[in-house]
């Protein structure tokens, strides 16, 4: 399984500088996840953006990644706004792999029990389930991505028939 990190509000952090919350260019907040976990993930930085600031460009990078990996189940960390074009795109893609998307409501370093629950239900899906497909695990539920939406108006996903 390789987890790759695109940013989003998960990894935001807080700037004293300009008093912003900003997606820095590292990948600390799945890392201090994965120190609890007694098992060990290959992590990956591919793209640092808030999800609203991700181009066809980079949904072809993350494309790129996928299709030269030896893996075959993938965990991708993105902002949330935006995911559901981003698995879109990865499902016209790939019908041979497990991809899960997961983001945050709420940044990692400001409430850390949503990652940190969306992580980890994400690793524990995508090492159960046997059907190839691209899934959002948000909100308590992990679904095919076409079945889930974030429903702005409540600040949550929710499943959509």
């Amino acid at each position: 399984m390789l987890i790759l990190n695109s940013g989003g509000t998960f990894n935001k952090q807080y700037n004293p500088l300009n008093g912003e919350l900003e997606v820095p260019y590292n990948n600390n907040a799945i890392k201090k996840i994965l120190q609890s976990v007694d098992a060990k993930y290959d992590l990956a930085g591919v793209i640092y953006k808030d999800s609203l600031d991700m181009t066809m460009d980079d949904r072809k990078m993350l494309a790129s990644v996928i299709m030269e990996s030896k893996d075959d189940t993938f965990v991708i960390v993105h902002g949330t706004d935006t995911m559901h074009l981003s698995a879109e795109f990865l499902a016209e893609i790939f019908d041979d792999r497990k991809i899960v998307f997961i983001g945050a409501m709420k940044p990692f370093e400001v409430d850390n029990i949503e990652a940190t629950l969306n992580l980890g239900i994400a690793i524990g899906f995508a090492k159960g389930i046997k059907e190839n497909g691209v899934y959002i695990c948000m909100s308590g539920y992990v679904e095919p991505w076409e079945k889930i939406r974030k429903n702005k108006k409540f600040g949550k996903f929710e499943v959509v028939e």
